[in-house]
């Protein structure tokens, strides 16, 4: 079996410790019993079980799969004779640790065991519980039994409202309402078989054999047949994570590509991670259809426009393979169209992750413009600063930042002395226009605002087919949503921590783009770069404040708006802005990453184009 992502933390058969505990059980084994329950009774019609903490023995139901991997080996048992409570699941997981359990599927099973909730990741990480029981022991009773019909998702079986509000404490406690909340319907089911029918694929198959597909495929559809996320009111609850417990060597895990189909019937029973939430571990995988589109080729600026681009090259070093270098350079040579401008964010230092005191990223962006080059495109010329060593974020050691590739034959940049790690770039009056203190310069770089975080690089650019143009363009790259409390967790609504962060830096990148415009109304400015962010977002209506920046992402139609695929909801991370004066930009978000199993960037890189 192919090595997967650790779901649990090693454990061992036997009664529940400390360790345990630590590990994210909610409570320690009690000494009463509840002898002859049934799993509905285990289970309740709540989160949390009420006989969490208890033995219970004599517990009847039907083994419909077991996980033979991992450290978090174990089986589901369902019982084949439900009560009427939708409430109420029919199944849970027995844990084994990493004892393969000698059970097989359709055997009719009675268990005992104590009843435990386990957080993963830890209670302090926000998610659900899963129940589960520990120290198990069971008794096989017959073999080859039948097992339970899987329970349908789909639009008619999945509530349109994703969970209950309660003001951002927990829903623990909370009545199970599964015809009301997506979210108490997979609680209500936690264990149990369920299906998908002709699941269209919306979140590419990960490096954990994981994809992502729908039980609401009208639902926000993209125009390339993903999820789109569109409000935090809406997570679309129709989004379920597919895993397999079938081996590989029977059955490779499908690499699928947002677009795609599992024809036929994918089923198994319903799990939850700390990687997603509520995933269907298969049994029955369905057949891979594909129908993705081709990755997308924007058009060529014309002689007189001005194409900037903004693009993420996640994580970019000399240590990178280089077919990755070669991937970026044709897609900024031939889907890209050879932009100008290049706003890159990600670019690591000449170590990469070796935290060696390396802040240079001369090499990097040497290997990147080589590659280029070898692919057809100009000689591209770059602008960037150094950051204080490890103070801007990212993978440990690799001092990520933002930098500037320009093509010199068509465009040139205003070179300014005085930019570096920590003096602010100020805008400076220049006959009644604006200019730049320093150039390339970074904005407020001493703030607590960026804190291990990237802060804005601004260059001073110009058209040469325009002489005596002036574009300011602004590169960023915010701070991530790391910390952030998940859709699914058992918060609701979750809590947005990084959100804080971002909006101060939102307001930073937005007063200095009122300063140019003090110095000069008429100033033409670029805003681009990955913001961590949507265009709904606090941070956004921060950044574009007074009007006077304008996020172009929101005049693309609606099934086009997004260029970041996270578990299976299609969104925007990454945006452009431009400044009034340039009223009539051609914007693209060009798709060819973020929908694809194999990708060169988890990012798909934006296009604008401008007449200065």
């Amino acid at each position: 079996m192919p090595s997967r992502r650790p779901l649990r933390r090693p454990a061992t058969i036997g009664v529940v410790v400390a360790a345990a505990l630590a590990g994210g059980l909610l409570t320690a084994t009690q000494s009463a019993s509840a002898a002859g329950t049934r799993i509905h009774d285990i289970q309740g019609s709540t989160r949390i079980s009420p006989l969490a903490g208890k033995q219970v023995s004599g517990v009847p139901g039907t083994v419909t799969a077991v996980r033979a991997f991992g450290s978090s080996r174990g089986f589901w048992v369902q019982d084949p004779h439900p009560d009427d409570d939708p409430a109420t699941s029919e199944a849970v997981f027995v844990f084994t640790g990493k004892q393969t359990p000698e059970v097989s599927v359709g055997d009719a099973i009675t268990f005992a065991g104590t009843v435990s909730e386990y957080y993963p990741g830890g209670k302090d990480a926000g998610s659900q519980s899963v129940t589960e029981i520990t120290g198990a022991t069971w008794k096989t009773l017959s073999t080859g039994n039948p097992l339970p019909a899987a329970f349908r998702l789909n639009p008619a079986s999945v509530p349109n409202r994703y969970a209950p509000d309660a003001g951002g404490k927990s829903i623990e406690s909370l009545p199970l309402h599964p015809s009301s909340y997506a979210l108490d319907r997979y609680e209500s089911l936690e264990g149990m078989r369920v299906s998908v029918s002709d699941a269209p694929v919306v979140g590419p198959t990960s490096q954990y054999h994981e994809l992502w597909v729908t039980a609401e495929p009208k639902h926000n559809r993209t125009a390339r047949g993903g999820t789109l996320y569109r409000s935090y009111a809406d997570p679309n609850g129709g989004r379920i994570k597919v895993a397999s417990l079938i081996p590989f060597s029977q059955r490779p895990f499908p690499v699928a590509d947002v677009g795609d189909r599992l024809t036929g019937t994918t089923a198994g029973p319903l799990d939850y991670d700390g990687f997603g939430g509520y995933a269907l571990q298969a049994t029955e995988l369905g057949t891979l259809a594909d129908h993705s589109a081709a990755p997308e080729t924007t058009r060529k600026q014309k002689p007189d426009e001005l194409a900037v681009a903004t693009y993420n090259v996640e994580n970019l070093s000399p240590a990178t393979p280089q077919a990755k270098f070669d991937r970026l350079a044709k897609a900024l040579v031939h889907n890209l169209s050879t932009p100008d401008v290049v706003a890159l964010e990600e670019v690591q230092d000449d170590s990469g992750p070796t935290d060696d005191g390396t802040v240079t990223a001369g090499d990097t962006l040497t290997k990147l413009t080589d590659a280029i080059k070898a692919a057809g495109g100009p000689a591209y010329a770059w602008r960037q600063i150094d950051p204080v060593n490890d103070q801007d974020g990212g993978q440990p050691g690799g001092n990520i930042r933002v930098a500037f590739l320009f093509n010199p034959a068509r465009v040139s940049f205003t070179d300014v002395k005085g930019g570096d790690a920590t003096t602010p770039v100020k805008v400076v009056a220049d006959h009644g226009r604006a200019t730049l203190s320093a150039s390339p310069g970074r904005i407020a770089p001493t703030d607590p605002a960026w804190k291990t975080s990237r802060k804005p690089l601004v260059g001073q650019f110009s058209l040469k087919s325009r002489p005596g143009s002036r574009v300011f363009v602004i590169a960023n790259h915010f701070n991530s949503k790391g910390g952030d409390q998940g859709l699914d967790s058992r918060f609701q609504p979750p809590a947005r921590s990084s959100e804080t962060q971002r909006t101060a830096q939102a307001k930073l990148v937005n007063a200095f783009v009122k300063d140019l415009l003090a110095k000069d109304p008429k100033a033409e400015v670029v805003v681009a770069g990955d913001l961590n962010d949507y265009p709904f977002s606090p941070a956004l209506k921060d950044l574009t404040a007074g009007g006077v920046l304008t996020d172009l992402v929101n005049g693309l139609p609606a099934a086009e708006r997004y260029g970041y695929v996270y578990n299976g909801n299609s969104q925007v991370l990454d945006h452009i802005l431009t400044s009034r004066q340039l009223s009539r930009p051609d914007y693209d978000i060009v798709h060819l990453n973020a929908e694809y199993a194999d990708q060169a960037s988890d990012h798909d890189p934006q296009v604008l184009r401008i007449r200065p």
